[in-house]
């Protein structure tokens, strides 16, 4: 079976602005804190360095995760007729 196709007037996601700085710089933080924590306390590392790490990590990559959210709520913008 094929799903149906999605009726002619469905609109998809309303826009939005993209979250702020700090909202990616925390999730960042936190997905870099989860992947390393288990690894680290194979090695002894304390969860305060870790955390701190983390942060430090999110900070660095929070510009990226933001201009890629960015560009994707750009993309799903509807195309503008052309009068």
């Amino acid at each position: 079976m094929t799903a149906a196709p999605p009726p002619p007037d469905a609109r998809g996601l309303p826009a939005r602005p993209p979250r702020p700085f700090a909202v990616h710089w925390l999730v960042d933080a936190a997905v870099v804190f989860v992947g390393s924590v288990i690894v680290a306390s194979f090695w002894g590392v304390p969860l305060v360095p870790l955390a701190l790490a983390s942060l430090g990590v999110g900070l660095v990559v929070a510009p990226w995760t933001r201009r890629a959210e960015i560009r994707a709520l750009a993309a799903r913008r509807p195309a503008e007729p052309d009068a």
